[in-house]
């Protein structure tokens, strides 16, 4: 029987983890720029930190997790997200006994039993920031400007990005605003997909969610968020409004913006490209000024963003195609011989300790072949036969031009880089 992967949890290939790479290391370029560390939880967690940080109600926790028990009966989970487990290690370790602003970042796997689709998978990447610590709108205007700094430096124009932004205010203005919309909803129940009519029960915002195409008529017409807001939460929006027109980053107010999960208060967004089509988002965030105390904590506000990899590694790929053909090695060593292949060996581990990508072919590949290889793989060959051995010499061949030199082979290893410019 052939073994395949799991449905929804596919391989990346070296050809398109070279992306990959280059994105991580540009993300935790920024993140450092902007004063976030980073902070690595663990895959699996308490099912439990996830039902009350996330939300009984939300789709993540009722149908979505990987929920299963360990060999004591605790009741664990894959991570669908990484919020709850920062602020649950925030919280364990202390942190906030610094009295400072914790500015954490992370990145890793997330886990969700969901219809697999394009640029997202029931295994997916996230990249995302934490700042706990502040209740201060500028800090959600920095957060909104890191996320569009980053797609800006990994080469995303600011032309095919726009942002959404609401505010769903705080837990003084949710219970009003939660009773308009169930008697909204309740009054179009009938309208309403068996989902949506479970949700009007348990949490009539998680309505606003819903993507069924015989619900959306009903979420047009529901109140607005915005009218709800305490005078406070008010404020604090319409400063945010401001940062952000002094920083240029433009935004459309969307007052059906509310997010998927239950821990978001005040500030919500999401940054969206013009290239995904109905599925546009590339990341989203807002505040969670009340988790750190739900989940046992000291009252702390907090705000922050994540990002999926999977569709910011599409909208890269889609502008520019990954070239598999590329040379990935800076030489490639080409012995002739038995002798030459026992030197090519010493030869090959003195460059990687210098620093210099290098192979060699192990498949006893015929001279004409290897160089084939070569030119395919490496900007320079590096040729040893019996003559080169004798005179202590090697030959470099430049793949692009063709052109050839001989070099000793001590010349040559003392500054390898001067001849592999």
């Amino acid at each position: 029987m052939k073994l395949e992967s799991v449905r929804g949890m596919r391989d990346i290939l070296p050809e398109e983890a070279v992306l990959w790479q280059r994105l991580e290391g540009e993300i935790r370029a920024l993140f450092a720029l902007y004063g976030y560390k980073e902070i690595r939880p663990p895959v699996v967690e308490p099912a439990e930190l996830f039902a009350r940080g996330v939300g009984e109600a939300t789709d993540i926790v009722h149908k979505e997790m990987y929920v299963f028990p360990d060999k004591k009966g605790q009741m664990l989970a894959l991570r669908p997200e990484a919020t709850a487990s920062v602020v649950r290690a925030y919280i364990e370790h202390g942190l906030y006994a610094k009295g400072d602003l914790a500015k954490l970042y992370y990145l890793g796997p997330m886990f969700r039993y969901e219809k697999p689709q394009k640029g997202r998978q029931r295994q997916f990447h996230q990249y995302g920031v934490e700042a706990l610590g502040s209740l201060d709108p500028a800090l959600d205007a920095e957060v909104i400007d890191l996320a569009w700094h980053l797609m800006e430096r990994v080469g995303l124009s600011r032309e095919g990005l726009f942002l959404r932004l609401n505010s769903i205010g705080c837990r003084e203005d949710r219970p009003a605003y939660r009773e308009a919309l169930r008697a909204h909803f309740s009054a179009r129940r009938e309208e309403l997909c068996a989902d949506c009519q479970r949700r009007l029960a348990e949490n009539p915002l998680r309505i606003l969610d819903c993507k069924e195409p015989q619900c959306q008529e009903a979420i047009a017409a529901a109140p607005k968020s915005l009218d709800y807001l305490c005078p406070s939460c008010r404020a604090h929006f319409e400063e945010l409004l401001s940062l952000l027109g002094d920083l240029g980053l433009a935004y459309t107010l969307d007052p059906r913006l509310v997010r998927g999960i239950d821990y978001y208060t005040r500030t919500v967004f999401e940054l969206c490209s013009r290239e995904l089509g109905a599925q546009d988002a590339l990341l989203g965030g807002g505040r969670y000024d009340d988790l750190v105390e739900v989940l046992g904590g000291p009252p702390t506000p907090g705000v922050g963003f994540a990002g999926g990899m999977e569709r910011l590694v599409l909208v890269l790929s889609q502008r520019q195609p990954l070239d598999a053909a590329a040379p990935d090695l800076d030489a490639y060593v080409v012995p002739i011989g038995a002798e030459a292949r026992r030197k090519a060996l010493e030869l090959l581990a003195q460059l990687r300790r210098r620093g210099v990508a290098a192979d060699l072919d192990y498949l006893g590949r015929s001279l004409r072949k290897a160089m084939s290889v070569a030119a395919r793989r490496a900007r320079y060959a590096l040729l040893l036969g019996p003559d080169e051995l004798a005179q202590g010499r090697l030959t470099l061949k430049d793949l692009r031009t063709g052109q050839s030199s001989s070099l000793f082979l001590g010349e040559f290893l003392a500054n390898p880089r001067a001849f592999l410019a």
